[in-house]
């Protein structure tokens, strides 16, 4: 990557410094010369692969989002030069008195986004997607790090909720979506936010980015500002025309069934993290999810077998001294 910068920047020109880690393969440094700055990205293409970076990248401007320009590229030996966002993320400067502000910001950007979606353009987030996400939960958090191997009936318990959690998923409206919509991934810019982290979007259910903002990985709100927030962008999605549902209620029950997909695949994904990649630290955040998982799944009838499981499993760690 130096030899490559060195294209472009005389040697000794610039400095070169680690900018912020990432839970795939992907790795990011500052370069600084003459007083500006911009990201290099160093993408393994064994590992990863830096196209959809480029072509959504190029999706969110046509949009009107704010997401990296690209400077340069060498898309065989995965090298990206972008322009830089700096170091002041969403996750980093949200407070309690700043937080509508910008929620509201971030809610603009995404109803653009949405506004811009096509059919035929994103992979779709089709039933295939939905359930193979869904599957990391038991395989990674429940086996791999639980160490529990559930039996028919539960297994079937769960195939169920499943079944239910993906049918409401798939009959939501489809939009462009961005996957991980969340603080982490928003920096604060002018203009403001500054989008990162979208190689992943595809075409799917409408909610799916509201509750990945509002219902984050690594911050929680209490639920009334959650439930005001969540009015905010349906009020402003209808006035822009966008196919949320008119009631109120029915999007706020698919804004949740939404979340719960997404809360148990992560689970399993930071599951997979730690034992698979060897990256420490986002167990820790588990907790949380559960939390999102266990109000949900008291909140719906439907869901009460997921909720008698994660009783189940929470009795079973319990007993040999083992917090989940």
């Amino acid at each position: 990557m130096r030899a490559w910068l060195e294209a472009r920047f005389a040697p000794g020109s610039y400095t070169f410094a680690p900018a912020s880690e990432d839970a795939s393969f992907r790795r990011y440094f500052r370069v600084c010369s003459a007083g500006l700055s911009w990201i290099a990205m160093d993408a393994p293409p064994e590992k990863e692969d830096c196209r959809p970076f480029v072509r959504i990248a190029g999706l969110l401007r046509t949009a009107g989002v704010n997401a990296p320009e690209i400077v340069a590229e060498d898309l065989e030996r995965g090298f990206l030069l972008l322009t830089d966002f700096g170091t002041t993320s969403y996750l980093e400067a949200l407070r309690s008195g700043n937080a509508d502000e910008l929620f509201r910001d971030a809610t603009d950007a995404l109803v653009r986004w949405q506004l811009a979606s096509r059919p035929g353009v994103l992979a779709p987030y089709d039933e295939a997607l939905l359930r193979r996400e869904l599957g990391l939960f038991p395989e990674w958090y429940i086996a791999r790090h639980l160490g529990i191997q559930l039996d028919a009936n539960q297994q079937r318990e769960l195939d169920g909720v499943f079944t239910l959690v993906v049918g409401n998923n798939l009959a939501q409206p489809r939009v462009y979506v961005h996957r991980d919509y969340m603080p982490r991934n928003l920096m604060v810019t002018t203009p403001n936010p500054g989008v990162l982290d979208f190689q992943d979007a595809v075409f799917g259910p409408i909610t799916y980015d509201v509750v990945s903002l509002f219902r984050d990985a690594f911050l929680s709100w209490e639920e009334e500002r959650v439930l005001d927030w969540t009015v905010r962008y349906w009020e402003k999605a209808r006035r822009a025309g966008l196919p949320v549902n008119g009631d109120f209620g029915v999007f706020y029950r698919d804004f949740e069934w939404m979340g719960l997909q997404r809360h148990l695949k992560v689970l399993g994904i930071f599951a997979r993290i730690h034992y698979r990649d060897g990256k420490s630290g986002y167990l820790d955040d588990t907790p949380r999810f559960l939390r999102y998982v266990r109000v949900v799944a008291q909140r719906y009838a439907a869901l009460a077998p997921l909720l008698t499981l994660l009783d189940h499993l929470e009795n079973r760690r319990s007993a040999v001294g083992y917090t989940f």
